[in-house]
């Protein structure tokens, strides 16, 4: 067996559990990323959804017994999606009596997804990482060019921002990035807090989240 953090590891971890997707039906949906396995349930009757869910999971921990390896139940989440007005199905989920925590969010790949998909879960707890990102900009204002500034922008602020944007950009909760992009385009630029920020995102060819 290959050590931890070998070259070779990955490799073999991915062709160990090559077959684990081949166990599930069409409404049933592996997502394997690494040592994560997600598994997506969907079915249009309630009693159906809630056999299918319960199954599936049993499934997936016979391979799991008959491959040596355990599941780690501290890291494992059950989280039903659901729309407006849509009825939550209540399904126990167990693990050698250890019952699986039915969360109304998830982290995936840097990723809250909570179960209405609104991405207000994955704004609020990102707000707190560029407020202290904009501090620090403004504290290093005074001692650096605006291209040195725009590159910090880039490096810190940028990344966080557009990392997920497809899926969440369009939330109505996305308005809080924005005006927190504004405030960090102002302080590379020296905008007094009326001026308008249209013509230094252009300048600075930051593009904005929303306008």
């Amino acid at each position: 067996m290959e050590p931890q953090g070998s070259i070779l590891g990955p490799l073999l971890f991915l062709l160990y559990i090559n077959d684990l997707p081949g166990l599930f039906e069409n409404n049933h949906k592996p997502v394997l990323f690494a040592d994560d396995t997600s598994l997506i349930v969907s079915h249009l009757n309630h009693t159906d959804f809630s056999n299918d869910v319960i199954s599936a999971f049993n499934q997936l921990n016979k391979w799991f017994a008959a491959n040596l390896l355990s599941l780690n139940v501290e890291k494992t989440q059950y989280v039903q999606f659901i729309i407006k007005n849509t009825r939550i199905n209540e399904i126990s989920i167990s693990y050698n009596n250890t019952f699986i925590l039915n969360s109304s969010n998830t982290k995936f790949q840097g990723l809250v997804i909570d179960k209405s998909l609104s991405w207000k879960d994955h704004i609020i707890q990102l707000i707190p990482k560029l407020s202290k990102a904009c501090y620090a900009l403004r504290s290093i204002r005074l001692y650096m060019t605006q291209d040195a500034l725009k590159t910090v922008y880039y490096s810190y602020l940028h990344s966080l921002i557009s990392y997920g944007i497809i899926f969440g950009g369009n939330s109505s909760y996305s308005s809080h990035i924005f005006r927190l992009q504004k405030k960090e385009v102002g302080i590379i630029t020296g905008l007094k807090p009326r001026d308008s920020c249209r013509e230094p995102f252009k300048r600075l060819r930051i593009l904005p989240l929303q306008s």
